[in-house]
């Protein structure tokens, strides 16, 4: 059955916004109505504008689905003179800004012929990871761009700061060892909050090796979420 709400706003972009918001969904996966224009203070010439639209999930988004298998990526390998070049173009980088960071901040490079590993250690610069990675990840896409700088072969910057990813990898999968025990024991599906693909990766991997429960993942990005049920 389709979902239909209503959704308002100052401007039409603005209510649509409000609305995908509502819906945990994105625009290609709605149809949209503009239904009227108005004043919310009739008398009031200063009173600011009303839009209101009517948003309607596609009945495709609200299906369940599993994770659809990815095609396998090109294996890119860089040459030991391409992993010096980054290397090299992130130690200039790092030069100029972490010296402004505060306390003593200290880093390691470790390219390979997939990947250039970076680590970075400094307890007061938790605000570079942000909250779920969120900031670590968005600086691991700056540093990849850096990277790259004169090379033809695309250099992938793989970041940690302060081993955030491998306590992250251990609190999920904690979390689903708890949450299939309580799964067995109910026998009721349970449904977690969104996470990142390679979040949900995580899950899926740690309870593949639990005999009694099954794992699929639900949604649309950036909402996709995994739901836990017991095995038929």
């Amino acid at each position: 059955m389709e979902k239909t709400i209503i959704a308002e706003g100052k401007t039409t972009t603005e209510a649509i916004n409000n609305g995908l918001k509502k819906l945990k969904t994105t625009k290609e996966n709605v149809n949209i109505k503009v239904l009227e224009e108005e004043k919310r203070m009739f008398f009031s010439i200063l009173a600011p504008r009303v839009v209101k639209v009517e948003m309607t999930l596609k009945e495709k988004t609200e299906k369940e689905n599993k994770e659809e298998p990815k095609k396998e990526k090109r294996k890119i390998e860089l040459t030991a003179e391409e992993q010096e070049t980054a290397k090299k173009n992130l130690e200039e980088f790092f030069s100029e800004i972490l010296p402004k960071l505060e306390g003593e901040t200290k880093y390691e490079i470790n390219p390979d012929k997939e990947y250039i590993n970076v680590n970075i250690t400094n307890p007061k610069i938790g605000y570079l990871i942000g909250y779920r990675g969120e900031t670590l990840y968005a600086l691991q896409d700056i540093l990849t761009s850096i990277a790259g700088k004169g090379l033809k072969t695309r250099a992938r910057v793989i970041l940690d700061i302060e081993n955030y990813k491998a306590k992250r990898k251990r609190t999920l999968e904690d979390l689903a060892t708890r949450m299939a025990k309580i799964v067995v024991r109910t026998r009721k599906e349970i449904k977690l909050e969104p996470m990142k693909p390679y979040e949900r990766k995580i899950i899926h991997t740690k309870l593949q090796e639990n005999p009694k429960v099954q794992t699929r993942s639900v949604g649309e990005e950036p909402y996709r979420k995994i739901i836990i049920s017991t095995k038929k």
